[in-house]
């Protein structure tokens, strides 16, 4: 079955603080999407692909994967491998730098070397690695199944709630927990609860302490309060999760300030604030990559017995592109390259910005949408989203807010 983009059903809209409206629509070879139209816009230009075409792109984009796959070689080895040199150089020279941390110049030095660093070993390090990128190289250094960050999940409780859940998923409500992360109305397809109301703010607080948010993907507390068996399953993973937070909050909040004698107080400040600028940055492209307005979102029975080409399908409309500088793109991981990353969730990042074009013109021969913009568009969309549908919908109705 097609999924409902690309069914001939009516497409629900995200919500905006802006009446929308689509007047006509021509396919041609030099279509050009307004990215600010939504999924009406989609849904027109898609709704008439038939199964044939819908195969030839999935072919198409296992050609792409082919042609990569027989390509990669010393050079990439040799990006991930300088990654991680630079990761460690700053990373010590951070932790250097704060021991003298009770001058000004050295906090902010240190806590910006710091940030960089945890920026770059979660986004382009850790994130990719745990995706299986670099196993082609066989190093055992550099692989999904040893490789261990600096976060507050576990790698394994990750793999299994990113690469199993929401990579296989996407934007599946009911299926993907990041739809929402289980506390914010993203879609309103979504049903109202009352603390929406609050979500704008509810939002600041994941942004502000977002590894800690991701870690409680298996332990909600709604959950928790359900059962104390001590071999439930949700005990136990709450003793996972608190087995991964412990050396993180021993490591930045009490070893590192100690070890820097006079200047602890300022050492904890500076690691605390280290950690909210990664949290913040990672929760901004995440979202942004997710959450903008022309992204799509599907149920269990649209997408029953999904083909692989539909499967692609999904993961094109269920992703936002952000555009930006090459260091851009590699502090965002390649997340950046949401898109790309979701079609080819296990080649390396690297090649994204190679693949791009190639996908991109994929979707203009078929009038398929390729959502991309800059930062500030992606995020103030997101944010306009979420203050939109913290609202009841008969609200949103009377206020004349689209949905």
């Amino acid at each position: 079955m097609l999924p409902r983009a690309m069914s001939s059903s009516t497409s629900r809209t995200r919500p905006s603080l802006r009446i929308q409206g689509i007047d006509m629509i021509t396919a041609t070879d030099e279509l050009m999407i307004d990215l600010t139209d939504d999924r009406e816009l989609h849904a027109a230009i898609t709704r008439d692909l038939t199964a044939e075409q819908v195969d030839e792109i999935g072919r198409r984009l296992d050609a792409i994967r082919t042609d990569i796959e027989s390509d990669l070689g010393e050079d990439d080895a040799a990006y991930i491998r300088r990654l991680i040199r630079i990761h460690r150089y700053l990373e010590i020279s951070g932790r250097a730098t704060l021991m003298a941390s009770i001058l000004p110049p050295a906090w902010f030095a240190g806590t910006g070397l710091l940030a960089t660093a945890k920026i770059l070993e979660n986004m382009e390090l850790g994130h990719n690695i745990m995706h299986g990128q670099w196993d082609w190289m066989r190093d055992p250094a550099i692989h999904s199944s040893t490789w261990e960050w600096d976060n507050a999940i576990s790698a394994v409780d990750w793999k299994q709630s990113h690469n199993d859940m929401h990579h296989m998923w996407t934007n599946v409500i009911g299926k993907d927990k990041d739809v929402g992360y289980g506390r914010l109305r993203v879609t309103s397809d979504q049903e109202w609860r009352k603390d929406h109301l609050f979500q704008v703010g509810t939002n600041v607080l994941i942004a502000l302490f977002f590894e800690y948010g991701i870690s409680m993907y298996d332990a909600t507390l709604e959950e928790i309060k359900k059962t104390d068996a001590p071999g439930h399953p949700r005990i136990r993973a709450l003793r996972s999760l608190w087995g991964k937070v412990k050396p993180q909050v021993i490591k930045d909040y009490v070893a590192f300030p100690l070890l820097s004698g006079i200047s602890a107080p300022t050492t904890l400040t500076a690691n605390f604030t280290a950690n909210v600028i990664r949290n913040v940055w990672t929760h901004t492209i995440i979202f942004c990559g997710h959450f903008p307005d022309d992204v799509e979102y599907f149920t269990e029975e649209e997408i029953e017995g999904e083909s692989k080409g539909e499967w692609y399908l999904r993961q094109l409309m269920g992703s936002a592109n952000i555009e930006g500088s090459p260091l851009f793109h590699t502090m965002s991981g390649n997340l950046s390259h949401q898109i790309e990353h979701h079609l080819f969730p296990d080649l390396p990042s690297n090649r994204y910005a190679e693949i791009a074009p190639q996908v991109r013109e994929i979707c203009l021969e078929f009038g398929l949408p390729y959502t991309t913009g800059p930062l500030g568009k992606q995020s103030f969309e997101v944010w306009r989203s979420l203050a939109a549908l913290s609202l009841p919908d008969d609200v949103r109705e009377r206020l004349r807010i689209a949905s």
